[in-house]
C-alpha cells in the first residue's frame, strides 16, 4: 500500500486599500494565520500589495513596478517563508529594464527562490486594461519543485486557458495555483462571471486530475470613471473538479455577501485547529467581516500520493495523442505545416 503524502494548502482573500503598507501587513497576517492552522502551501491573490490599478491608464502607476532583485516586498515574504517553513508564491508588478510584467516569484519552505513566472495571457477590456501595463510573459508555463510537492502557478486570465493547465500538468504539476483579480464588469453591471470563473478551473482540475487552488481579491475598488466589486469566491477544488472548500462571495449589489463553506474556525484558535489533519479535511475561517479588511482563509489537506495513483489509473495521460493536436499550435485551428 502506498505511503500517504499529505499536504495542506491554503487560499486567502482580502480587500485592498490605497495604502500599500496596510495591504502588505494584512497579507502577512493571513499567511501567519494560515501557517498557524497547518498550511504548508499558501496562496495570496494577484497584485495584493495595491488596489487593482489596471482599471485606468495612468503613467504614474508604472512607479509601482519593482526589480525582483531589489524588491522589499519579495524580500519580506522570502524571509516569512523561511521563518514559517511554508511555500509562498508571491504576485507582484515586475520591472525588467524597459519591459513590465505581471509576475509571481515562488519561495520554497526554506526561503529559497525557486524561480519566476510571468503572466502569459494579458487581458484588455473595460476595467481590466492590463495591456497598457504588462508585456506578455516570456517564461512559458513552469512547474516549481517545492518541499511539499510540484506546483504550477499561472495568473488570473491564464486560468481561462486549458492549454496552460495541461502544460503544467504535463510537466508534473501536483497542484495548480491561480492568484486572481476578477469581479464585476464595468461595461455590464448585470454580468456575473463568478460561477463561470469557477467552473472553468474545476474543469482544469478534472481534466488533468490535479487539485486547483484559486485566490481572488474581494471588495469594491473605485477609480475615476470605473469601479469594480471583486467577488472573492476563492476556492480549492479536488482532482475531480469538486469544490471542497470556498470563501465568501461578495455581490456588486450593495456589497452583499454569502458565506463560504468548510468547518468554521475562530481565528484566535487556529493553532489548536491544526492538530488533527487528515486527507480530505477542509477548514474555513474569517478574520473579520466577509469582504472586509481582515480577510478569509480556507484550507484543505490532500494526499498527493493517492491523487498520483488515481491520475495514473484513470489513463488520461496514457491515452493522449500529441501528434493529433497540431491545430493547437495555430491561432485559427489550421494544422501547423
Amino acid at each position: 500500500m502506498a505511503t500517504p503524502r499529505l499536504v495542506t494548502v491554503a487560499a486567502t482573500q482580502m480587500s485592498c486599500s490605497p495604502d500599500t503598507k496596510d495591504n502588505v501587513d494584512a497579507a502577512e497576517a493571513l499567511v501567519r494565520r494560515a501557517a498557524a492552522a497547518g498550511a504548508q502551501v499558501i496562496l495570496l491573490q494577484e497584485l495584493f500589495s495595491t488596489r487593482y490599478f489596471c482599471q485606468e491608464q495612468r503613467e504614474e502607476h508604472f512607479l509601482l513596478a519593482e526589480n525582483p532583485n531589489e524588491s522589499a516586498l519579495l524580500a519580506r515574504f522570502q524571509a516569512l517563508a523561511e521563518e514559517l517553513g511554508v511555500v509562498l508564491p508571491i504576485s507582484f508588478f515586475e520591472r525588467g529594464n524597459n519591459a513590465f510584467f505581471n509576475s509571481v516569484v515562488v519561495f520554497d519552505a526554506d526561503g529559497r527562490r525557486l524561480g519566476l513566472y510571468r503572466k502569459s495571457h494579458i487581458p484588455d477590456g473595460p476595467g481590466y486594461q492590463e495591456k497598457f501595463y504588462f508585456n506578455p510573459g516570456d517564461t512559458g508555463f513552469k512547474v516549481f519543485d517545492t518541499q511539499f510537492g510540484k506546483i504550477g502557478v499561472a495568473i488570473c486570465w491564464d486560468q481561462w486557458f486549458p492549454e496552460a493547465a495541461r502544460s503544467m500538468a504535463l510537466q508534473g504539476a501536483e497542484l495548480l495555483l491561480y492568484p486572481t483579480a476578477i469581479g464585476s464588469e464595468p461595461q455590464d453591471p448585470t454580468l456575473n462571471s463568478s460561477a463561470h470563473w469557477r467552473r472553468v478551473m474545476q474543469g482544469h482540475a478534472g481534466a488533468n486530475l490535479v487539485p486547483v487552488v484559486a485566490s481572488n481579491r474581494v471588495g469594491r475598488e473605485e477609480y475615476p470613471g470605473s469601479h469594480i466589486t471583486f467577488y472573492g469566491s476563492s476556492f480549492i477544488a479536488d482532482q475531480t473538479g469538486e469544490i471542497v472548500v470556498e470563501c465568501s462571495y461578495v455581490s456588486s449589489n450593495r456589497g452583499e455577501s454569502e458565506g463560504g463553506n468548510g468547518t468554521a474556525i475562530d481565528a484566535s484558535r487556529m493553532g489548536a485547529a491544526s492538530a488533527a489533519v487528515t486527507p480530505g479535511h477542509s477548514r474555513h475561517f474569517s478574520c473579520g467581516e466577509p469582504g472586509g479588511p481582515g480577510g478569509e482563509i480556507i484550507l484543505h489537506t490532500f494526499d498527493l500520493e493517492g491523487v498520483r495513483l488515481q491520475r495514473a489509473g484513470w489513463g488520461l495521460f496514457r491515452d493522449r495523442r500529441p501528434s493529433l493536436y497540431r491545430p493547437l499550435l495555430s491561432l485559427d485551428g489550421r494544422a501547423a505545416v
